[in-house]
């Protein structure tokens, strides 16, 4: 059977940091994030009986070494859930720039879990299906549910899992995004996390920052909630650039919109907010009614600029919609 799927790449804005678990992707601890549309990954899979290998092709080029190793333990668990041991071909296409701090593999895994499992005819719930996408990415788990969602560390399946928060601010938040790119090692900063001098800090806060962002984001607390995410980007980048490799995403761009940001904030009282994840590249948090002249001030920084709504939960896309 052969499937498609969509799903929007995720902005953190509690972020996850480490993993327990390499394999199984689990993290240290929770994570809440908000889905950026339009941007999208879609993907389409089939399992074939006629294919000797597996085929894996994102934005047109066939996949190896670490990267189809990634998609891999996400299809042989679906296939391992369906009993089945049929070779799989796998598109998937990205709507927007990859590996400059945008979520790409988030979006990217979350449809191809929600493709294979239904093209692997499983039943599951949008959770259950988050644990598939976790296999790839942590991150992706949180752009199954969608909007603004919440991944729960866990040792298992069974705890480990994504559940989306319902919150006002999904009709109120716009977001514009900052391209800065440059070459980041995402997968290498988490495998050393927990090395950090910063990291035990780091945990010994993230509980009392999930709690918050949980309570503001239902109470529909604009600038409470993305407050806490500028502060969190910040406790973020110091325990990276303080572990063993000494990772500095940020280019002279970055801190330039940073300061934009809190000029609009400070000086022209725009509610306004930055965010980064694991990347130079930058999220720009505001209101609707204050959007152009954001969107205005950050291409003024000399970046190209995209401007996202909040995006809703992985989908299953219609048959004529296939990759292929």
């Amino acid at each position: 059977m052969k499937a498609t799927a969509k799903a929007h790449p995720i902005q953190g804005l509690v972020k996850y940091h480490g993993m327990r678990d390499e394999e199984l992707r689990l993290p240290y601890h929770d994570s809440i994030s908000v889905c950026t549309a339009p941007s999208h990954t879609k993907t389409t899979a089939e399992f074939d009986d006629s294919l000797d290998v597996d085929e894996y092709v994102i934005d047109g080029e066939s996949v190896t070494g670490r990267a189809a190793e990634r998609v891999e333990l996400v299809v042989d668990h679906v296939r391992d859930l369906a009993g089945i041991d049929t070779r799989v071909r796998f598109h998937s296409e990205n709507s927007f720039p990859t590996n400059i701090g945008f979520g790409s593999s988030s979006s990217g895994f979350a449809a191809a879990a929600m493709a294979l499992s239904e093209a692997a005819g499983l039943d599951l719930s949008l959770p259950e299906i988050s644990t598939i996408a976790r296999r790839g990415s942590s991150s992706a788990a949180r752009a199954v549910t969608g909007g603004f969602s919440h991944l729960y560390a866990g040792l298992n399946d069974a705890d480990c899992l994504s559940h989306s928060i319902e919150s006002d601010l999904e009709d109120e938040l716009r977001i514009v995004g900052a391209l800065v790119p440059s070459y980041k090692e995402t997968e290498e900063a988490h495998r050393e996390a927990a090395e950090s001098h910063l990291f035990e800090g780091r945990l010994a806060h993230i509980h009392e920052q999930i709690a918050t962002m949980r309570d503001a984001l239902r109470n529909a607390e604009f600038d409470r909630a993305f407050e806490l995410a500028e502060h969190d980007s910040l406790s973020l980048a110091a325990t990276t650039m303080t572990g063993p490799a000494a990772w500095v995403y940020w280019q002279p761009k970055t801190l330039e919109i940073f300061n934009t940001v809190r000029r609009l904030r400070e000086e022209e009282d725009v509610p306004v907010y930055f965010s980064v994840d694991t990347g130079a590249s930058v999220y720009v948090n505001t209101k609707a009614d204050y959007v152009a002249e954001v969107e205005s001030a950050i291409a003024d920084c000399g970046v190209e600029t995209r401007s996202w709504e909040v995006g809703g939960p992985a989908r299953v896309l219609d048959e004529d919609e296939a990759l292929f």
